[in-house]
């Protein structure tokens, strides 16, 4: 083939070489508008598993870059005058010239064209010239190409809230360090690491309004790095900062990041009568936060792949190669932009986080992308996850008032005791309320005992019943439970006493009114389907139909409808006590009758409940404050809401702030992070914990104690999600239905055997062995006695 690459950064340049390697008979030549020694940039960082790619596509160019590389394990965090280190981390930093130069040599060697001082104009024309069979569109971030081709391409370019400048330094810092550092006008973060022998890459990043009132704007290039100099001195002990972009003037050096994501990779030309390929590659294609390093690993790999791509599906031609590519690299390219994106979301919002200590700031920063976990982080430096569990330990047993166990191990912090108002969980684990259309006219029975006695006994701390709704007429299906009869209330007493009486969790119920959502069949016979006979009159916030020519059409609700609504939920809250349940949470999540009130999707009101997010948040918080008048003042109560429609126009997580700190206001103690369901038009974006991040901003920005939910299944991701402050409480879901005892084999997996504090654990032995000496007794009782009637008699006790 006729190869041309028009760009000669990493891509280009690695993809050139690797398919000259691959069949030297190819010609390929390398377009670059700079001069071959011209770079701008400092250093670039590996991971040391992106070094066992290069090694696996080239060694001869692996063990070259290698040798010019500086690496180190240790990253530092500086924060309040504090240094919190770990280590373990395995990271490899290179100059970007470098870089450039040992690739542009080891083309030389093989035989590729490199032609330099060459600004690309018109690609078609180009590949005219050198009779291109495939064109390489690695023109980077300004990729003219991505322009001229962007009906094909579809590139979606956010461009980011910080701003940041490259400079370097000669200070050496030993490890990769992260500096934060705050002023009058706000916090400023330097990501600073060494990459040859004299020299350091420094990076100086902060949101635009920060960099707007400290008058960066108005400052040129000299002034800019004097500040710069003055605000990080005591870290670069006297050294300068410099630059190597003289060619920007002023503020150009400051720039924004622009996050940029292609639908398609490929785009077709006819030139000289034949199909050719027009493929982008690196940030042409894809750009990650320089805070994961990223970028240049990206467009190594692109190069490493579509040679792969040839080399295994060439014999059945280039379309082939193009869709396999695509397909491959799409997949590699969402991950490490998932991940990219969480980093450099921590770091836009870095004042978020300020009000944390030292240690648990360290941590967040640490395992801001969710990529890198607590277990991660313990098999790359377990002493340093020992002493921060320890530390974390402490501040909760501190908090919760309660003389911290003597043991010795660490305790994870999921198995750390949380206090809110006078009631106190064993555990950070939640079990999340689950519908299980199992109730006969409301009443709770034989099933939701077994269902959720067990996992009460399973090890969670706080265990939820399914929503429970205040009305017959609120209920989602005729088998859902209900709080609205004296047998109701009777038949939660039974489930409540048996979990208080057979084990230390805590249980709350969620209370709820489905609202347009209702008068349908349960889940396994057609979920959102109304029922063939028998269904009852909907009402919501404002007329809808959930699913359109599909469900009943709710009524807009009116006045006196919501005041007997309100009435409902306080009579199911007095239930509730009544029932003894130690937790109370209000639904106003999941499009439901107090959610309708919320989404400007689904309320069209123009009354004082209609229009801006104070009046469509006003009903569900008079509901709220009723509830809470009457529900004695030493019991919790939380709050489940949709931090995130996921539908143009409807709620945001800037929303899901506000609506937190309504909710903080009268008198909520936490909020359940959940989100979507309120429209059948919604575009989730799923993932491992994809709904944690609502939490963490909810948590954080409006400082009120949250439950996160979505996707946490492992004890890895709740100690992770605990200590670093995203949430105090984890709900898990499905793990539950599946393993009731999922908190014990999780802790069993752990190795974690302390599971209870000292006094529990005396309390749960006696309880034990009052079990087993009833069982006993039950045994020689029954001898004799038929299976109903030994039913009947455990039934009475």
């Amino acid at each position: 083939m006729n190869i041309l690459c028009i760009g000669g950064g990493p891509a280009g340049l690695y993809f050139a070489l690797l398919m000259k390697k691959q069949n030297p008979a190819h010609r390929i030549v390398v377009v670059e508008r700079n001069r071959p020694y011209d770079t701008f940039g400092w250093g670039v960082v590996f991971s040391d598993q992106t070094l066992g790619n290069l090694v696996k596509a080239d060694e001869p160019t692996a063990k070259t870059i290698l040798q010019a590389f500086n690496h180190w394990d240790d990253i530092d965090v500086h924060f309040k005058g504090q240094v919190v280190t770990s280590g373990g981390h395995g990271f490899c930093g290179i100059g970007r010239k470098r870089l450039l130069n040992i690739l542009q040599e080891r083309c030389e060697q093989l035989g590729v064209e490199l032609v330099f001082e060459t600004d690309v104009q018109d690609d078609q024309a180009l590949a005219k010239t050198y009779d291109a069979d495939l064109v390489i569109a690695s023109d980077g971030l300004n990729s003219r190409i991505r322009t001229r081709y962007e009906s094909t391409y579809q590139p979606d370019i956010d461009t980011r809230k910080c701003r940041f400048v490259w400079l370097g330094t000669k200070k050496l810092f030993s490890a990769f360090t992260f500096a934060f550092e705050e002023t009058e006008h706000g916090w400023f973060q330097a990501h600073a690491y060494q990459y040859d022998g004299d020299t350091a890459t420094f990076i100086v990043e902060t949101p635009e309004e920060v960099w707007l009132k400290a008058g960066l704007d108005q400052m040129d290039q000299a002034q800019a790095i004097a500040f710069c100099e003055k605000l990080f001195a005591k870290y670069l002990d006297g050294n300068a900062l410099m630059s190597n972009a003289s060619h920007l003037r002023g503020s150009a050096s400051w720039i924004k990041f622009p996050r940029i994501i292609c639908q398609r990779w490929v785009h077709q030309n006819q030139i000289n009568d034949k199909n050719v390929p027009v493929v982008l590659m690196g940030d042409a294609a894809h750009t990650a936060h320089f805070s994961i390093g990223s970028g240049t690993k990206l467009a190594l790999e692109d190069a490493i792949e579509l040679a792969n791509c040839f080399a295994q599906h060439g014999d059945k031609g280039m379309q082939a190669v193009m869709d396999a590519y695509q397909d491959l690299r799409a997949i590699e390219v969402l991950k490490i932009q998932s991940a990219a994106r969480n980093s450099m979301e921590w770091f836009e919002n870095v004042q978020r986080y300020t009000a944390m200590q030292a240690p648990q700031f360290a941590y967040s920063m640490l395992t801001r992308s969710q990529r890198l976990s607590h277990e991660n982080l313990r098999l790359r430096d377990a002493n340093y996850v020992c002493s921060f569990e320890a530390w974390i330990a402490e501040q909760a047993f501190a908090k919760a008032g309660i003389d911290m166990p003597k043991t010795k191990q660490t305790i994870p912090p999921m198995f750390t005791p949380f206090k809110v108002r006078d009631v106190v969980l064993k555990n950070r684990i939640v079990v999340s309320p689950m519908a299980q259309y199992s109730a006969v006219d409301g009443i709770a029975g034989d099933y939701h005992l077994v269902h959720l006695g067990s996992r009460a006994m399973g090890g969670a701390g706080l265990v939820f019943a399914e929503m429970t709704c205040v009305s017959a007429e609120g209920r989602i299906t005729p088998a859902c439970p209900g709080l609205y009869t004296p047998e109701h209330t009777q038949a939660w007493k039974r489930i409540v006493d048996f979990v208080h009486a057979n084990s230390d969790a805590k249980i709350a119920v969620q209370l709820g009114h489905a609202g347009a959502k209702g008068s349908t069949k349960r889940a396994w016979d057609g979920i959102d389907q109304p029922l063939d006979a028998g269904n009852w009159p909907l009402i919501s916030a404002s007329e809808q139909q959930y699913l359109p020519a599909v469900s009943q059409v709710a009524q807009a609700a009116t006045i006196a409808q919501m005041r007997q609504v309100l009435n409902e939920f306080v009579a199911a809250t007095n239930a509730a006590n009544q029932a003894g349940f130690d937790w109370l949470e209000l639904h106003c999540a999941h499009g439901y009758f107090l959610s309708s009130f919320i989404s400007p999707l689904s309320n069209q009101r123009s009354d004082e409940y209609g229009g801006s997010l104070e009046n469509r948040c006003r009903y569900p918080l008079e509901v709220f404050a009723a509830m809470r008048a009457v529900w004695p003042a030493h019991k919790p109560m939380s709050v489940r809401i949709s931090a995130h429609d996921w539908v143009e126009g409807g709620i945001t997580p800037d929303d899901a702030v506000v609506i937190a700190k309504l909710f903080k206001q009268a008198g909520a103690d936490m909020i359940d992070c959940s989100s979507g369901q309120v429209s059948k038009q919604e575009k989730p974006v799923y993932g491992r914990m994809f709904q944690t991040p609502f939490s963490d901003r909810i948590r954080n920005e409006a400082q009120i104690a949250t439950i996160a939910v979505g996707a946490i299944f492992e004890a890895d991701h709740v100690n992770s999600i605990i200590a670093a402050g995203r949430a105090d409480l984890c709900a898990i879901a499905r793990p539950h239905l599946a393993d009731p005892a999922w908190t014990l084999h999780e802790a069993a997996k752990l190795g974690f055997t302390d599971i209870s504090w000292p006094q529990q654990y005396i309390a749960g032995k006696l309880q034990l062995e009052r079990n087993l000496e009833r069982e006993r007794q039950v045994a020689a009782a029954s001898r004799g006695m038929s299976p109903q009637e030994i039913a009947e008699k455990l039934l009475e006790g």
